[in-house]
């Protein structure tokens, strides 16, 4: 009896407990149910939109190029002989016709006075044939002579012809060394230094003694893609680009400090075909350089003026998102629900974006509180203020930041 006993007691015990527990834990079980069904719900967050239109705006693409002399001009000798004396300032401008070498001219003056004595020998031979020719031509009409005898003397006459003839030709050449041992500037420009100095054997034609650069105009040379070009004459065809033709379109440089270069160029040229090595095609802004302040080999960048590009979407660039597979941006439908849009953001234009394809008239795009929403919640969208908008004239974020020259990563 007394294992029974003990056994009960044990269960009633048990039983006891547990009646306790469930008679403790049914308030707390009340009081988790009343709480949560205290709780508010979550408020609609309020986020600021734009509401995009298409317009029209200038179109400047912008491209890297390096300048280049409209005229380098190479100077080298036409004779050969040995450098005499140098008559220019290396680095500094010349003016056409100045002197610039002179190579040693006696070997040429010699030369110019054999030829002129072999001219004269020529004349003579000349005088005297002709003189024969006269004497045996009459001379065969009475048979006094044979028709051999005047044959002989017109072959003279004529071989004498041909030797002045040649002698000339030598006399002209010799001249011709003589005149180029004074080496003249071919144009106006600014030379380079000499590459050759006094007491050198110049070779004719091989050696080059320096370089003259004509500076204004000056050219500026520089490539575009060929999915530019590409794109470009697709645009043109559908009159999403208009303007300017190609020979009408300017150019502005901008230097590497930032500063702009005040005189504008005109597209000059446009290579036929494309680099195979690159895929891309050149082309060339001729611009005026009347101070010189551009120089042979800068690195600048320039920007093409002329056209304007029709049904352009700006956003700001706090709207524009780096996505997985590209730009995206968020836009509030119809039902005030937000939707992810991907987009294709192409340039840059003072604090916006401008958007090619993804977004149409009417489009509210979301500007600011991105970390507030998620894509098919609701929203309640406002108007969008701009800060740079109210600011000073001088205080608007017009240029080109580089930290956002890509959109921001979605968080």
């Amino acid at each position: 009896m007394a294992p029974m006993t003990t056994q009960t007691s044990i269960r009633r015990l048990f039983f006891g407990l547990g009646g306790l527990m469930m008679a403790v834990g049914a308030p707390m079980l009340v009081g988790c149910k009343q709480e949560a069904a205290s709780t508010p719900a979550r408020p609609i967050p309020s986020v600021p939109v734009v509401t995009v239109s298409s317009q029209t705006m200038p179109d400047e693409p912008e491209f890297i190029g390096q300048t280049e002399a409209s005229r380098p001009v190479e100077i080298r000798s036409q004779v050969t002989g040995i450098l005499k004396e140098r008559f220019f300032a290396e680095g500094r401008d010349v003016k056409k016709g100045d002197r610039l070498y002179q190579i040693d001219p006696i070997p040429f003056k010699a030369a110019v006075s054999s030829a002129s004595a072999r001219v004269a020998q020529a004349e003579a031979r000349l005088v005297q044939a002709r003189q024969n020719f006269a004497r045996v031509k009459p001379l065969l009409e009475e048979q006094a002579v044979s028709q051999k005898d005047v044959d002989d003397a017109v072959a003279e006459e004529l071989a004498a012809k041909a030797a002045l003839e040649a002698a000339k030709g030598d006399l002209v050449k010799s001249k011709f060394d003589l005149d180029n041992t004074l080496i003249l500037a071919p144009i106006s420009g600014r030379i380079e230094r000499s590459r050759l100095y006094e007491g050198r054997l110049i070779a004719a034609q091989s050696d080059l003694l320096t370089t003259i650069h004509q500076l204004n105009p000056m050219y500026v040379n520089a490539s575009a893609p060929e999915a530019f070009v590409l794109k470009r004459g697709r645009e043109r065809a559908s009159n999403r680009i208009q303007g300017a033709s190609l020979y009408e379109l300017r150019g502005v440089i901008t230097f590497t400090d930032g500063s702009v270069y005040p005189h504008e160029g005109k597209l000059d040229l446009l290579e036929v075909g494309a680099r195979s090595a690159t895929g891309t095609r050149d082309f060339r802004v001729a611009f005026p350089n009347p101070d010189s302040a551009l120089f042979p080999g800068q690195f600048v960048k320039i920007r093409i003026l002329g056209s304007v590009r029709t049904g352009v979407i700006l956003v700001p660039q706090s709207a524009v998102q780096q996505g997985p597979k590209g730009s995206i941006v968020f836009v509030v439908g119809a039902d005030n629900k937000v939707e992810i849009r991907p987009v294709q953001a192409t340039s840059w234009r003072g604090s916006q974006w401008s958007i090619e394809e993804g977004l149409r008239d009417g489009d509210r795009v979301v500007v600011e509180g991105l970390h507030l929403i998620t894509p098919g919640a609701p929203v309640n969208p406002v108007p969008y203020k701009d800060a740079a908008a109210s600011a000073a004239p001088g205080q608007r974020g017009d240029a080109k930041s580089e930290s956002a020259t890509k959109p921001e990563p979605v968080k």
